[in-house]
């Protein structure tokens, strides 16, 4: 399971890579480039799902077992 994920702001392209966190869904994160304070895309339920470069370590978990459902283990 792949822990780093490049995450990009929508509003100004700004990318960093940051560790996903592995016991929770991060709902919120503020872009270092513009401040702007990303939110989850409609249907998914953490930032990393919607702007990070890989899916977070639940839906990561999913698929290598052959499962779909949405982000953060919820079918």
């Amino acid at each position: 399971m792949d822990l780093q994920s490049a995450i990009t702001c929508p509003e100004c392209g700004h990318e960093r890579i940051e560790t996903m966190p592995t016991d929770a869904c991060q709902f919120f994160y503020d872009c270092a480039g513009c401040g702007t304070l990303m939110r989850p895309r409609p249907g998914d339920c953490c930032v990393y799902c919607s702007y990070g470069s890989i899916p977070c370590p639940p839906i990561q978990g999913a698929r290598e077992a052959g499962r779909t459902g949405d982000c953060c283990g919820n079918s």
